[in-house]
């Protein structure tokens, strides 16, 4: 199993910067894809953007392209979520995921092991 720590979330204007970390423990071996998605208040979770674990490949949902870039310091065994140009719309609940599987999906069922979460509040 793999345990999965996200922080740097926060309330921030419109325009504004955050950058995201998810620190990954245990089996982290096992991981091949790292995902992060989101949730607002009564929406259903979606995807924001993944990453190969051995760095490289990397996708992201068209309404963050140009806003956000992932990134991992496998030496660290945490990947980041830097994020520009915030919008209220980009207000949720941001957490990131793990994967053993091979392919890089866009749905969070495919996905092995979650974090718990951070906040990111946008206002306008």
């Amino acid at each position: 199993q793999v345990q999965l720590v996200e922080s740097g979330g926060g309330l921030v204007q419109t325009g504004g910067s955050l950058r995201l970390s998810c620190a990954a423990s245990g089996r982290t071996f096992s991981i091949n894809v790292m995902g992060w998605f989101r949730q607002a208040p009564g929406k259903e979770r979606e995807f924001v953007t993944a990453i190969r674990w051995s760095g490289g490949s990397t996708h992201y949902a068209d309404f963050v392209k140009g806003r956000f870039t992932i990134s991992i310091n496998n030496a660290k065994n945490t990947v980041y979520l830097q994020m520009n140009s915030l919008k209220p719309e980009d207000t949720a609940v941001y957490y990131c995921a793990a994967r053993r599987g091979l392919i890089v999906p866009f749905t969070s069922l495919e996905y092995d092991d979650w974090g718990q979460g951070t906040q990111v509040t946008v206002s306008s």
